[in-house]
C-alpha cells in the first residue's frame, strides 16, 4: 500500500505540470497574449510613467522573454527546489531549500499566497458542507427507493431526481435568489456573502440579551450558506441517489444477501451490513469525480451569490489576464482534484477488503 501511495504521489508531479502547461499555453495564445502592454492597458498615465511600468513588469515577470522561458521562470519560482534569484532578478545557485514563491498578483499588487490564504478556506468550507449533505440525501433517498421498488416513493423520487439533475446550476442559483432572497417574495435568506458585518462582533453561539435573541456568528454563517449549498448539492445528490438505487437493486437479491437472510439475520442488518457495503464501490468511484465538479460549480455559485472564494477569484484573474493568479489557482485546483482521486482509491480498501494495492 505504501509503495502504491508513493507511486501515485510521484505521478501527481507530471500531471500537474501538464495541467499548468495547457493553461499557460491558452493564456499565451489568446488574443493579445500576456505582455506588459496588455497589463498596463489604457490607463491615464504619462508616456514615461507607462514605459517605466512596462519595464518593471518585464523585469519582474520576464514578459519580454519567449513563452517557454516565461513558463520555466514561473515553474522555478513555485517549485521548492530550483535556482535562487538575487535582487537584480538573475539566477545564481541551485538550492534544495529555496522555498515556494507564487509571485505577486498583477491586479491586486499583493502576494498570490496571501490572496489564496484568504480565498481557499471559503471554497473549502462550501465544499466540506456540501459533500456530507449530498451523500446523506442521496443515500437515504436511494436506499428507500431501492427497497420499495415500484412504490409511490420510488416513482416520485425518480421523477424528482431526474428533474433536479436536468436543471442548470446557473438557472437554479438565479431562481433561488429571485424567490427566497428577494424583497418582492419571501426574503428568507441573505443575497450575498457568507456572513454579515454585524456577525463579526457577535459571540460564536446563539444567545439572548435582555430577552432579545441574538443569532451569533455560527447561526449567521449557517443562514448565509443555505442557498449556496443547495445550489451546489442538488445536482450531485440527484445523480448519486439514482446510482444508489441501482446499486441496491443489483445487490438486494444477490446470493450473499439470500444466504444472510437464510441464516436468520434481520432485513435491516442484511440491507445495511451487506447490501449497502457492497453497493458503496460505485459511490466511491463517483465521489472521485464529484470534487472536481464541485470546484467547477463554485465558479458559478460564488459569482451568483457574491462569495469571495476561489471560483470568483478565478473569474477575476482570467478577466484581468493575471497570469500568476490563474496558474496558482489552476495548480491548487488540480492538486485538490488529484488528492480526491487518491482518497477514493484508499476508500476502496475500506469498503472491500478484497481490494489491495500490494
Amino acid at each position: 500500500m505504501l509503495t502504491y501511495l508513493l507511486r501515485r504521489l510521484l505521478l501527481m508531479i507530471p500531471t500537474l505540470l501538464g495541467i499548468t502547461i495547457v493553461v499557460f499555453s491558452v493564456m499565451v495564445m489568446s488574443p493579445g497574449g500576456i505582455s506588459s502592454q496588455t497589463l498596463v492597458g489604457g490607463l491615464n498615465m504619462k508616456p514615461q510613467e507607462k514605459q517605466a511600468l512596462m519595464a518593471y513588469y518585464n523585469k519582474r515577470y520576464g514578459l519580454d522573454q519567449p513563452a517557454p522561458l516565461q513558463y520555466l521562470r514561473w515553474l522555478n519560482n513555485v517549485s521548492p527546489v530550483g535556482f535562487e534569484q538575487d535582487e537584480a532578478g538573475k539566477y545564481t545557485q541551485f538550492s534544495f531549500t529555496k522555498g515556494m514563491d507564487l509571485g505577486t498578483s498583477f491586479m491586486y499588487g499583493r502576494p498570490v499566497s496571501d490572496i489564496l490564504a484568504e480565498r481557499i478556506p471559503i471554497t473549502l468550507l462550501l465544499n466540506l458542507v456540501t459533500l456530507p449533505f449530498i451523500y446523506v440525501i442521496a443515500i437515504w433517498t436511494g436506499m428507500k427507493a431501492g427497497t420499495n421498488r415500484g412504490g409511490r416513493f420510488d416513482v416520485a423520487s425518480n421523477v424528482s431526481m431526474l428533474a433536479l439533475w436536468s436543471v442548470p446550476t446557473m438557472l437554479a442559483g438565479v431562481l433561488l435568489l429571485g424567490f427566497f432572497a428577494n424583497v418582492q417574495h419571501f426574503q428568507w435568506f441573505p443575497t450575498a456573502g457568507i456572513s454579515s458585518r454585524e456577525a463579526q462582533d457577535m459571540p460564536f453561539l446563539p444567545h439572548t440579551i435582555a430577552g432579545v435573541f441574538v443569532p451569533g456568528f455560527l447561526l449567521d454563517r449557517f443562514w448565509h450558506l443555505v442557498l449556496p449549498v443547495l445550489c451546489l448539492s442538488y445536482g450531485g445528490s440527484a445523480m448519486l441517489a439514482k446510482l444508489t438505487r441501482a446499486s441496491v437493486l443489483e445487490n438486494l437479491n444477490a446470493d450473499y444477501a439470500r444466504t444472510a437472510r437464510a441464516k436468520g439475520l434481520a432485513e435491516t442488518d442484511v440491507l445495511w451490513r451487506h447490501v449497502f457495503r457492497n453497493g458503496l464501490l460505485p459511490l466511491i468511484t463517483t465521489s472521485a469525480g464529484l470534487l472536481p465538479s464541485l470546484l467547477a460549480g463554485s465558479v458559478i455559485v460564488e459569482n451568483i451569490f457574491s462569495i469571495n472564494g476561489m471560483g470568483q477569484l478565478m473569474v477575476e484573474a482570467v478577466k484581468g489576464r493575471d497570469r500568476e493568479l490563474v496558474l496558482s489557482v489552476t495548480w491548487i485546483s488540480g492538486f485538490l482534484t488529484l488528492v480526491g482521486y487518491l482518497i477514493a482509491d484508499f476508500c476502496y480498501t475500506l469498503a472491500d477488503p478484497r481490494v489491495t494495492y500490494d
